[in-house]
């Protein structure tokens, strides 16, 4: 008899039991939650046939006692690299079957391995999440003193791969700085959560009563804390946007932005409707989606944080098959006004298309910055100063479209004259000025308009006055703008831009890294 014959039956029976993972009483529960297992998330993830397993043999580590009598197979945590749509990814994907995905020390070795390798070989790495956290058990006393390095190496790894953190279930206790550290984090809606305390921790500490939902939810990150990018309504559509999303990026930094060269070309819907777009009065709101999703290739789009901070658009989108990354102001919410959320959601957008190469399109309509007590006392400078920095430091193809309002430090962080764009344009609707027509007349020609026979009719007649002053043709005429475009040629005048741009080379002075306020 051969010697391999038993050893290899022995081998596949032991594949088989691990991959069963906490076994199918649990697996049916997860079912049961409408969560996929954690390799049914990997399958959908990974091109088929591609997928290569490290660790499958793993289990609680050695040196831990009081778990003797437990199994854990893969240690809770499935790591392995496979082609994401023909490209290289690794990916650690929590078991919630397996000691509700609990992290130990085993488990962690692995992703410390599979980081290492993701790294060094500059492909992506994508978490898929559904971890009860830390396993209690194995990181008590002494052991915890060495816990903490993989935030530090998700930190190292930033901006030199791209790092996706899918929220399909909990992340609990210090691991939600997972999420808190990546570039991209779909959340599961009533499923994905994290916070750095559960209920019951919280119980404890504060004595308030609340649920995971309530505490970590997709609605409280996606909507009112920024930490989510986007909510999505179960696994298949977190998998779905997490392959939209590495579509747009390269594998690494040192690597361009994938160009899509399709056959037939993307198409590029009919430009005609933004004669339409604006409305009569420029006091009235309208939707910037209807312009982006005009010039844009395929009318198609990928928009990150899109339900938090919303007087700002952050997408990612293709034009003329280039990624491009899209910061628009959006007039439909308080006027597209910047506060302390919307500068920081765009801020750290710029970033994230600067670390990995991705051009910048600037869509303008902007009255300024929100102004009040409220917004000082809760550091709008700081803020503000936040999107000036990252805008200002940006090196990647920068273009920028006034559409409408180009009003005081406004314009400066939507990318204005100043921030060297390749190129900078304006539709015939633009205003460039420190202040809108009002605002001016009602600070500096106040006392006429108090002292006329007519103070409504001196008002009307002044603010006309002041829009011939801000008018764009004046900019224009003084080379503060490239050009004066028609609507409908802001598709191909963008285009033009990004393949003008492609081989831009920005020489900055040699420094550590500048000091971003926060």
């Amino acid at each position: 008899m051969s010697l391999l014959r038993p050893l290899v039956e022995e081998l596949e029976e032991r594949r088989r039991v691990a991959r069963l993972g906490g076994g199918e009483e649990r697996i049916a529960r997860q079912h049961a939650a409408e969560k996929l297992t954690a390799r049914e998330r990997v399958a959908l993830l990974i091109d088929e046939g591609t997928f290569t397993e490290l660790g499958l043999h793993a289990g609680i580590h050695h040196s831990v006692r009081g778990l003797e009598d437990k199994q854990a197979p893969a240690d809770g945590v499935i790591t392995g690299y496979g082609r994401v749509d023909g490209r290289l990814v690794a990916v650690a994907a929590y078991d919630f079957t397996v000691m509700a995905g609990s992290m130990g020390m085993t488990g962690e070795l692995k992703v410390t391995r599979l980081r290492e390798l993701a790294l060094s070989k500059r492909i992506p790495f994508v978490w898929l999440l559904d971890s009860a956290g830390a396993r209690i058990q194995e990181a008590v006393g002494s052991l915890f003193a060495g816990s903490g390095f993989l935030f530090r190496e998700e930190v190292t790894a930033s901006g030199v791969i791209p790092q996706v953190a899918a929220l399909m279930g909990p992340c609990a206790a210090g691991t939600a700085y997972i999420p808190g550290l990546a570039d991209f984090v779909p959340m599961v809606k009533g499923r994905g959560s994290m916070a750095l305390a559960g209920p019951h921790l919280v119980r404890a500490a504060v004595g308030e009563e609340v649920t995971q939902e309530e505490l970590g939810g997709s609605r409280v990150h996606c909507r009112k804390s920024g930490v989510g990018d986007l909510e999505v309504r179960d696994d298949e559509e977190c998998v779905a946007r997490i392959k939209e999303y590495l579509g747009y990026f390269p594998s690494h930094c040192e690597e361009p932005p994938p160009i899509r060269i399709g056959s037939p070309p993307p198409a590029a819907p009919d430009q005609a409707p933004l004669l339409d777009v604006l409305p009569e009065s420029n006091r009235q709101p309208y939707d910037m989606y209807d312009v982006v999703g005009t010039i844009v290739d395929d009318g198609e789009w990928l928009d990150l944080k899109p339900q938090w901070a919303r007087t700002i658009i952050t997408c990612l989108a293709r034009m003329g098959g280039r990624p491009v990354g899209i910061v628009a102001n959006q007039p439909r919410h308080l006027g597209g006004i910047l506060d302390n959320d919307s500068a920081d959601k765009a801020a750290r957008f710029v970033n994230l298309c600067n670390a990995f190469g991705i051009p910048l399109l600037f869509l303008m309509d902007v009255p300024g910055f929100m102004v009040g007590s409220k917004v000082e006392a809760g550091g709008i400078i700081r803020h503000g100063a936040k999107m000036l920095h990252a805008v200002a430091a940006a090196t990647v193809p920068k273009v920028t479209v006034v559409l409408r309002k180009a009003y005081g430090a406004g314009y400066y962080v939507m990318n204005g004259r100043a921030y060297e764009p390749d190129l900078i344009v304006a539709w015939p609707s633009a205003e460039i000025s420190v202040m809108g027509a009002e605002g001016a007349v009602e600070i500096v020609f106040r006392r006429q308009v108090e002292e006329a026979e007519d103070p409504a009719a001196k008002k009307a007649e002044l603010i006309a006055a002041y829009r011939e002053v801000i008018d764009v043709y004046i900019a224009a005429r003084n080379a503060m703008i490239d050009d004066v475009i028609d609507p409908r040629e802001t598709r191909a005048t963008v285009i033009g831009a990004l393949e003008l741009a492609e081989g831009k080379r920005v020489e900055r002075p040699w420094k550590r890294h500048g000091v971003v306020p926060v």
